[in-house]
């Protein structure tokens, strides 16, 4: 089996994701109930028409494009069941790679034209059922944007070797590239820093958590808050210096509440956690350790981001006391 050029296998992540946001854009143009209508419902998440669409594009991309010489499982929700490989009907233990993807990651948010979605993929080498986040050396997120966008974004990264981002002028076809910033602020006054609370279940738990926090912070009255429902657009938003801190603690909310909510970050989710940590930012587990859940599509994912290590000493820290841990 031929030794894989990581960022070969980077750039066609990229291509990926390109033909991915061009199967949107064109559903978008089409319109209609179909976008919004649920597909299907999983023991992951709610499937709706849009992620269909983006599902059979990343089915058709990998049976013609994926090179052969690196065999590769593909870890996505709809695929749950029979393991996927290309080569299709390669045995899982003889590929080279696991390969997890969310085509959509924001679909609620994207299928109304309220704000774009990021398209997320990322690559560990195969280790079978043991192989977890933090396994993963390549990966990249897409913008999917909402209709009447001009840009899009998109940020690639092979651990160890910084991120590569570029801006695409959808009217040109012209791309630029450009520096992800990180908040380099010290504390969370007058910045955007929220607990994820996107749905009923849960939300006053966290609300609770999140107030307590704040005033354990210092109790600043300007922190301002912004629930941007994807965990991809959570991440970009840190990456590129809009965001100071962001926690996502609903399955700890879910388990000490007794709810058995599916509504949670999932592994797919938090894959290009390893694109904001390349740009400087600490993403961990509530507890502060790396993230080391499996790469599945059912696993419930807590996990909290700081703009940079000195966030993360201040408050992760108070966070964990908090919380117990």
């Amino acid at each position: 089996m031929m030794h894989p050029n990581l960022d070969q296998a980077r750039r066609l992540l990229c291509r990926l994701q390109a033909a991915i946001r061009d199967s949107v854009r064109i559903a978008q143009r089409r319109g209609g109930r179909r976008m919004t209508r649920v597909a299907a419902v999983t023991t992951a998440d709610t499937i709706y028409g849009i992620d269909k669409v983006s599902e059979h594009a990343v089915l058709a991309w990998f049976a013609k494009h994926w090179p052969q010489r690196w065999p590769v499982e593909l870890v996505m929700e709809g695929l749950e069941g029979d393991a996927v490989t290309f080569p299709r009907g390669t045995p899982v233990k003889a590929t080279l790679f696991k390969c997890i993807l969310d085509p959509i990651d924001g679909t609620r948010g994207i299928m109304y034209d309220k704000r774009s979605a990021w398209s997320l993929a990322a690559l560990a080498p195969q280790r079978g059922v043991q192989t977890n986040l933090s396994d993963i050396i390549v990966a990249v997120m897409t913008e999917l944007p909402t209709s009447k966008a001009g840009f899009v974004d998109q940020l690639s990264v092979v651990r160890g070797e910084g991120v590569c981002a570029d801006r695409l002028d959808l009217r040109t076809g012209r791309r630029k590239k450009f520096t992800p910033r990180p908040s380099k602020a010290c504390d969370l006054a007058h910045g955007f820093a929220s607990f994820a609370k996107f749905f009923p279940p849960g939300k006053v738990w966290l609300a609770e958590r999140e107030a307590e926090l704040f005033g354990a912070l210092g109790g600043s009255p300007d922190i301002f808050d912004d629930q941007y429902l994807s965990t991809g657009g959570q991440l970009y938003e840190l990456l590129m210096g809009h965001d100071r801190f962001i926690a996502d603690l609903r399955p700890l909310a879910f388990a000490r509440l007794g709810i058995g909510a599916a509504l949670t970050c999932h592994p797919y989710d938090i894959c290009t956690a390893l694109i904001a940590q390349e740009a400087g930012c600490i993403v961990t587990a509530p507890d502060g350790q790396p993230l080391r859940v499996a790469l599945d599509t059912t696993s419930p994912v807590a996990w909290v981001g700081y703009a940079n290590a000195a966030l993360a000493r201040k408050i992760g820290p108070k966070l964990r006391e908090q919380l117990k841990m």
